[in-house]
C-alpha cells in the first residue's frame, strides 16, 4: 500500500500516468543519440523540424522586445497584439472571424490540445482519433482521463478517414473527434468535399466536439491549399476548437507558440487551466509570433516550394531502393515509406526483417540513416522519413538506403 505526502492511500487514480509509456519514436531517437555518441555520422530523418532558419525579421522582433523590457508575464491568454494577429490570420487563411475572448495563446499547439482535453474529458469519455496519427493525441487523451478510440484510415483511401468509418467509431460516449489537416505522419490532405463528408456525419451527433488541428496548414504542395472544418460547415462553430501555431509554417518549433480558437466559455475554461499550469507563453516568443503573422508572408510560400523540391528528391531515392516504395505526400514534410517488399528478407548478418521497427534498426546500423518506425504512428510495415533536411543530406541518405536495401537477401 502506497501513501502520498498528505497521508492518503494512493489508489489506481495514478494509473493514467503509469499507462503513459515512452513512445517508439522517443525510444528510437535514443538509439540515434547512442550511435552518435559512439562517433558515427548519422543522417537524421526523424525530426519534425524544419531545417530553414526562423525569418530574420522575426528574430529581430524578439531581440527588440527583450531590449525594450517586454520580459515580464503577459495576460494568461496572450498579449492583445498576438491575439489580434491570430484573428487576422484566421480571416486571411480561413475566412473565419473570432473575437479576442475566443482566442487563447499557448505554449505550442501541443498545450492547446492538452488544455482542450483536460477542460472537457471525464472518465469514460472517448476521443476518436483517425489512425495512423500523431500519437500525442492518444497520450493526451489518456492523461486527461479519457479513452482514445482509433478510427482506421485505409491505404486505399490515401490514409484519409472515410465518413462511414467515422460514423462507426462514434458512440454515446464520444466527446471529441480529432481532424488533423494536413495529416502527420502520412502527409494526407483533405479536400473541401472530403471534409464535407465528415462534417455531415458530425451533424448527426450533436454531443460530439471537433478538435481541428491545422498546424501544417502552410506545408502544402502542388498548388493545393488546406481547409479546416469550420470553413466547410459553419454549423459546427459552437462545438469546434481550432488549433494552430507558428512552428511548422515559419520554422519556429523552439519558440513554443500555439493557439486555440473556439467558443468563448470553453476558451475561458482552457485559460483557467493554463493559469494553473504554465501561466502564460513567453513574452519574447509572443512578440516574435506577432512579427511572423503580420510581416511578409512570402517566406511561407518559399519554404513550401523548397520542401516540395526536397520531397521529390527523396521520393526518387526511395522508389529506387529495393523493397521500398512511397507516394509523394500532398502536404507536411514526411514520407510514409512502405517496406512490404523488404519484409521477410534477411540482413547480411542474418537478421530477419519483419516490421518497420526492424527496418529502421537495420538502416540505422547499415546505412547510417535514422528514420522512425511506422509502429510509432500505428502504421506497421512502414517507416516515416522527414525530408526537411539539406538536399545534400537527402542525397547521401538516399544513396546509403539504396545500398543497404540492395544487400537484403
Amino acid at each position: 500500500m502506497a501513501i502520498d505526502g498528505y497521508g492518503r492511500v494512493m489508489t489506481n487514480d495514478l494509473s493514467k500516468v503509469q499507462r503513459l509509456h515512452v513512445s517508439p519514436a522517443a525510444a528510437f531517437r535514443h538509439k540515434v543519440r547512442e550511435a552518435r555518441d559512439q562517433g558515427r555520422d548519422i543522417v537524421d530523418l526523424t525530426a519534425g523540424d524544419l531545417d530553414f532558419p526562423t525569418p530574420p525579421h522575426v528574430v529581430e522582433a524578439a531581440v527588440a522586445a527583450a531590449r525594450r523590457g517586454d520580459t515580464r508575464y503577459t495576460d494568461v491568454d496572450g498579449t492583445p497584439e498576438l491575439k489580434d494577429a491570430v484573428r487576422a490570420h484566421f480571416r486571411r487563411q480561413n475566412g473565419l472571424i473570432y473575437q479576442p475572448a475566443e482566442i487563447v495563446v499557448t505554449n505550442g499547439s501541443s498545450q492547446a490540445i492538452a488544455n482542450s482535453f483536460i477542460a472537457s474529458l471525464r472518465a469514460g469519455d472517448e476521443v476518436v482519433i483517425p489512425s495512423p496519427s500523431w500519437q500525442t493525441y492518444a497520450g493526451q487523451t489518456a492523461l486527461a482521463g479519457g479513452t482514445p478510440i482509433a478510427a482506421p484510415c485505409y491505404q486505399n483511401n490515401r490514409f484519409k478517414l472515410a465518413p462511414a468509418d467515422l460514423a462507426a467509431a462514434i458512440t454515446g460516449r464520444t466527446r471529441w473527434v480529432v481532424i488533423n489537416n494536413p495529416v502527420n505522419p502520412t502527409g494526407a490532405l483533405y479536400s473541401h468535399s472530403e471534409l464535407a463528408g465528415l462534417c455531415e456525419v458530425l451533424q448527426q451527433h450533436p454531443h460530439v466536439w471537433v478538435l481541428a488541428d491545422n498546424l501544417y496548414e502552410h506545408n502544402v504542395f502542388d498548388g493545393q491549399t488546406s481547409v479546416t472544418p469550420l470553413q466547410v460547415d459553419p454549423r459546427l462553430r459552437d462545438r469546434t476548437v481550432t488549433i494552430g501555431g507558428v512552428a511548422k509554417s515559419y520554422s519556429m518549433t523552439g519558440w513554443r507558440i500555439g493557439w486555440a480558437a473556439g467558443p468563448r466559455e470553453f476558451i475561458a475554461d482552457m485559460t483557467r487551466i493554463q493559469q494553473l499550469t504554465t501561466s502564460c507563453a513567453s513574452s519574447i516568443s509572443q512578440a516574435a509570433a506577432v512579427a511572423a503573422l503580420t510581416g511578409p508572408q512570402d517566406v511561407v510560400k518559399e519554404y513550401a516550394a523548397a520542401l516540395q523540391a526536397k520531397r521529390d528528391r527523396l521520393v526518387r531515392h526511395i522508389n529506387g531502393s529495393a523493397g521500398l516504395s512511397c507516394t509523394p505526400p500532398e502536404a507536411t514534410f514526411y514520407l510514409c515509406v512502405a517496406c512490404a517488399g523488404a519484409l521477410g528478407r534477411r540482413t547480411p548478418g542474418g537478421h530477419l526483417i519483419n516490421s518497420g521497427e526492424d527496418l529502421s534498426a537495420y538502416l540505422l546500423e547499415a546505412a547510417g540513416v535514422a528514420c522512425l518506425p511506422g509502429e510509432a504512428y500505428a502504421l506497421p510495415a512502414y517507416v516515416r522519413m522527414s525530408f526537411a533536411v539539406p538536399a545534400e543530406l537527402l542525397d547521401r541518405a538516399g544513396a546509403s538506403i539504396q545500398q543497404a536495401c540492395g544487400m537484403l537477401q
